[in-house]
Order: structure tokens, then sequence, then C-alpha cells
């Protein structure tokens, strides 16, 4: 497995930056992401409701499949982990800087940083816990991408200073957007966050079109991000064959793993940890 270690990561800092990698990825170098950060996104909203497990109304569902289950990381924000952590201290964490709710419907939306590099840095000396990265978020094609583009770039570079991995969010979100999943703009957030210096960018994966299959969409994301690894996020909760033959394609069509949150923890643990398994013998046994 050929891993690419940025070159603003200082040369001190390399066998920290594989460290990292490694711990995320497992030999492989293929990544599945559990995506933990819906308390802030979307409030209770996914955690309690019809077809939704009674285990998810309390966060530490989320902390015990982590714990439980198989995967390379879970993505949270700073405040939940510190307040379960010390209870799972085994559990591979990506630290999520900024977020927002959706209690306001912005066509424009804005994250803006609620965490910096230092404070995950800090918190990872203090805390002792299995500290591997961080994650952020940018909305392309909203009026306020300027400033988070400025956020994820001084982000990226301050976390690979320090030999963390680095995760970008990558949306197409904008009253001047018409399809946020047209294959030649998930291809544009794919080339961003290569151009950002990210190690895995998170798309929300494209459509078909009349030119272009699912998986050719897909791989011209893939293309455009270079040696930036592409995952796909898992939207809303889907049958569990779907999901495995969901992420078998994007597998196919050469993403690296994928980003798996409600597809997860909102069923009951003993599911959710099966669910876990499933996907890292998926990805973990795909093509190259």
């Amino acid at each position: 497995m050929n891993i690419t270690i940025p070159a603003d990561v200082p040369p001190k800092e390399n066998k920290e930056f594989l460290n990292n990698y490694h711990a995320i990825t497992g030999p492989t170098g293929k990544l599945l992401l559990f995506a933990a950060d819906q308390k802030i996104e979307h409030l209770n909203q996914d955690f309690y409701g019809a077809n939704i497990a009674e285990d998810a109304r309390h966060p530490e569902h989320i902390f015990n499949i982590a714990q439980q289950g198989t995967i390379g990381a879970m993505a949270s924000h700073l405040g939940l982990i510190s307040r379960y952590g010390k209870s799972y201290p085994e559990i591979n964490y990506i630290i999520k800087l900024n977020g927002k709710t959706n209690f306001i419907k912005q066509e424009d939306p804005i994250s803006r940083l609620l965490w910096t590099v230092d404070d995950v840095v800090d918190f990872k000396k203090e805390s002792g816990l299995k500290i591997r990265g961080i994650g952020i978020t940018v909305y392309l094609g909203s009026e306020f991408e300027a400033e988070m583009l400025s956020d994820a770039a001084q982000s990226i570079f301050e976390a690979h200073q320090q030999g963390l991995t680095a995760i970008l969010w990558c949306y197409i979100r904008g009253k001047e957007i018409s399809n946020n999943q047209d294959p030649e703009l998930a291809a544009g957030a794919a080339g961003v966050a290569a151009s950002l210096g990210a190690d895995f960018v998170k798309i929300k994966p494209p459509v078909a079109t009349k030119k272009l299959s699912y998986i050719d969409a897909l791989k011209l994301a893939c293309d455009a991000a270079g040696n930036t690894k592409v995952i796909c996020s898992g939207g809303q909760k889907i049958d569990e064959q779907q999901l495995l033959t969901t992420v078998q394609e994007q597998l196919s069509a050469g993403t690296t793993g994928c980003a798996i949150g409600r597809n997860i923890f909102q069923r009951p643990l003993p599911e959710a940890i099966k669910i876990t398994k499933a996907l890292s013998a998926l990805i973990n046994t795909s093509a190259e």
C-alpha cells in the first residue's frame, strides 16, 4: 500500500502521520468512516422517530457501536467526544471542527469553526485519546464559500503540521445550484479537496446522466481527486443489502471506502455492529 505523505507534513512528523493513517485505514489503505456528527447537524431528528431504534436516542449508542464494531474511525465533534471518550479509549477519533444546525434553511449555508487544530492538539495531549485527524465541511456554491475554503485550507495545513490526517466534507450547496449531484460538480468538489491538501474527501455521490453512467460519474470524481482519496456519504437509512450493493458499486468506480452514519446508528446495537463488520469486510477485500 502506497501512502502519500503530504509535503506540508514536517519530516519529524512523518512517523506520526503514518501511524494515524495506518490506524484508520489498516493494511489496505481504505477507510470506513463512521460519521457521527449529526447531533449538531440534524438535531434529534436522526435519533428518534419511525424506523429508528430506541438505542439511538442516547448519545452513548454511537460510542458503543464504534468500540464494539469494526470501523476505521469515528468522526464527531470535540465536545461530544470529551463527554464519553474516557469510557471509550480504544476508538480512533476524527474530530469535526465546524458544524451548523438545520434550524435555519439557508439557501447559501455557512459552517463556521467551533474548534481549532490547536484545540484538537491540546485535547489529544491532555486526554490521551486516539485522535487520528480532523474533519471540516465546506459548502461549495454558497456565497460564503470563501470563508469556509479559508478555514479548511488553514485547518488542513495545521493538521498536517502536527502529523494528523485531514478529511474534507465537500458538498455542493447554494441558491445558484440546480443539481447538487451533477457529475461535473462532484468532480469539481473532489478537485477542490485535492487543492486544499485533504487526505480524504467525503462527497455526495453524483447521479447518472445521458452521457455518464453512475460508475463513470464517480470515476470522474476519483480522477479529479488525484491522490486525495474519495469516500461517499451514506445518506438516509436503506435496506442492508441495498447499502452493501451501493458501496460495492462505489468501490468498483475507484472510491477508497465510505462514510456511513444513519445507516449504522439508527439500527439496534447488535444489528449496527453487524453492519460495520459487513461494510469493513466489503471495503477491505475489494480490488484496488
